[in-house]
């Protein structure tokens, strides 16, 4: 079975009041195209990376009052899981679609990042597309444009990915809902492998 994208009432499973609810029709809607979407990709990733990569649909099972307010697919070299490793994500908040690198706050590998990203700060600002995305919060819809990230906010970045134990860091592409509903499932597999493609040198930087 083919991935065949996504459409307006995939993003609006997170306005579903209740946690039983919400997680009924994400399970029922969403999770299958996740799962579709995530082999889909495996053996793309896989050899991108140059190793295996496992795929891992968030199953939001540690949630008893709060419904998830986004979910996602996440690929990482560990068959059992892959919040503690660096990663790739595509995934939905209400609002938008992404597709990431994200080292979150389990991983201990956020410190080899961070004094990677420090040396290589120049090439890697120069070379990501500006209409790109940082985050250092999982679970905020919002984020900074790579445009708009200065060398005083990268060393703020950096210091906390050093620093704080809970850090996390993300990068990526973010699509409005609205676009990313209208994008074909083949086109959007394309996006989503190009993307990939512009953030494995982040992804290289976490070992």
């Amino acid at each position: 079975m083919n991935f065949t994208g996504f459409t307006a009432d995939d993003f609006d499973v997170f306005l579903v009041p209740g946690l039983e609810n919400r997680m009924e029709v994400l399970i029922e809607r969403v999770r299958p195209k996740l799962e579709t979407l995530g082999a889909e990709i495996a053996p793309y990733i896989s050899a991108l990376c140059g190793e295996e990569m496992f795929v891992h649909v968030a199953k939001h099972a540690r949630r008893t009052v709060n419904p998830p307010i986004d979910t996602w697919v996440a690929w990482a070299a560990n068959k059992r899981g892959y919040k503690a490793l660096p990663h790739f994500e595509v995934g939905m908040f209400e609002s938008h679609l992404f597709i990431i690198f994200a080292i979150i706050y389990e991983s201990p590998n956020k410190t080899v990042f961070a004094g990677n990203l420090e040396k290589q700060l120049s090439k890697i600002n120069s070379k990501l597309p500006k209409s790109y995305y940082w985050s250092t919060d999982h679970m905020n819809p919002d984020g900074t444009p790579h445009a708009d990230m200065s060398k005083e906010s990268f060393g703020v970045l950096i210091n906390k990915l050093k620093q704080v134990k809970k850090a996390e860091v993300m990068c990526g592409l973010r699509i409005p809902r609205e676009e990313a509903a209208s994008i074909e499932g083949d086109k959007l597999v394309e996006t989503i492998q190009d993307t990939f493609e512009t953030l494995l040198p982040l992804y290289r930087m976490a070992f």
